[in-house]
C-alpha cells in the first residue's frame, strides 16, 4: 500500500518570512500612502497569526477597516507576495526537493494543502519547479468553510487515500490529520509554537528527518 504525504506550504515547504515582512512592509506603507495606517507595521502580529487564511488576517491587523477596504488590502498583499516570489527574493526550506526525489522514489504520493491563496500557490510552485513531485496543489480558497481539515478531506476523497501523513507546522494541520484519520508530523520550524507542537504525532526539526521517518515507522 503507498504512502501518501500531504505538506503545508507556508513555514513547512516555503520560507514564508523571506517576504512576508517586505511583502507586509509594502502593502502597509501603501496603506500609509492613502491615509488609512499611521503606526508601525504590525508584522510580529501577524507571525503571531501566520498560517490562517488571508481574510481572517486582516479581520485581526485591520479590524476598524472597511470591509472594502481589507478586500483591496488583500488584493494588493496577494500581488505584492507574488511578485516577490518571482523575483527570487523566497526560497524553499533546505532539502525540500531532496525530501521529495527521496519520497517519490519509493512510490509515495505528495500533495500540498495550504490556507494559501491559488495564485500565490502557482506562484510558488512554478518558481521552484514543485510540480516535478506534487501530484496536485490545494488551496484553501477551494473550500467554502477555510478549513484546513475539509481540504485534505477532500484529498482524501479525489485520490482515494488510505494510508497518509499530513505534514505542517501550525496546530490547523496537526487537526486536519487527526480529524481524518492520518499521521500528524509537526515541523518545528520558524513559525511553530510549543503548544500546537506537543499535538503532533511526529515532531521534525529538518525535513530530512522524514526519510527516517518513513522507514522506521511509516512504511508497511
Amino acid at each position: 500500500m503507498s504512502q501518501s504525504f500531504i505538506f503545508d506550504m507556508d513555514g513547512t515547504l516555503f520560507q514564508t518570512d523571506k517576504i512576508l515582512e517586505l511583502s507586509l512592509e509594502d502593502t502597509f506603507n501603501h496603506l500609509r500612502s492613502l491615509n488609512q495606517w499611521d503606526t508601525d507595521t504590525p508584522i510580529d502580529h501577524y507571525r503571531e497569526i501566520m498560517g490562517v487564511p488571508l481574510p481572517k488576517v486582516w479581520e485581526t491587523l485591520l479590524p476598524h477597516h472597511s470591509q472594502e477596504l481589507k478586500e483591496y488590502t488583500d488584493t494588493y498583499f496577494l500581488e505584492r507576495l507574488i511578485e516577490n516570489i518571482k523575483s527570487g527574493k523566497g526560497d524553499l526550506y533546505p532539502s525540500v526537493k531532496e525530501v521529495f526525489s527521496y519520497l517519490k522514489d519509493r512510490n509515495c504520493s505528495i500533495y500540498i494543502a495550504s490556507n494559501g491563496l491559488k495564485e500565490y500557490l502557482k506562484a510558488i510552485v512554478n518558481y521552484y519547479g514543485l510540480d516535478e513531485w506534487v501530484t496536485e496543489t490545494f488551496s484553501i480558497e477551494q473550500i467554502d468553510s477555510l478549513n484546513k481539515a475539509d481540504l485534505v478531506k477532500r484529498i482524501i476523497e479525489k485520490y482515494d487515500i488510505s494510508k497518509g501523513t499530513v505534514i505542517g507546522d501550525r496546530l490547523s494541520d496537526i487537526k486536519a490529520a487527526k480529524e481524518n484519520g492520518l499521521v500528524s508530523i509537526g515541523c518545528h520550524f520558524d513559525f511553530a509554537q510549543e503548544e500546537e507542537l506537543a499535538q503532533a504525532d511526529i515532531v521534525i526539526d529538518d525535513l530530512t528527518e522524514l526519510k527516517t521517518i518513513f522507514i522506521d515507522k511509516l512504511k508497511v
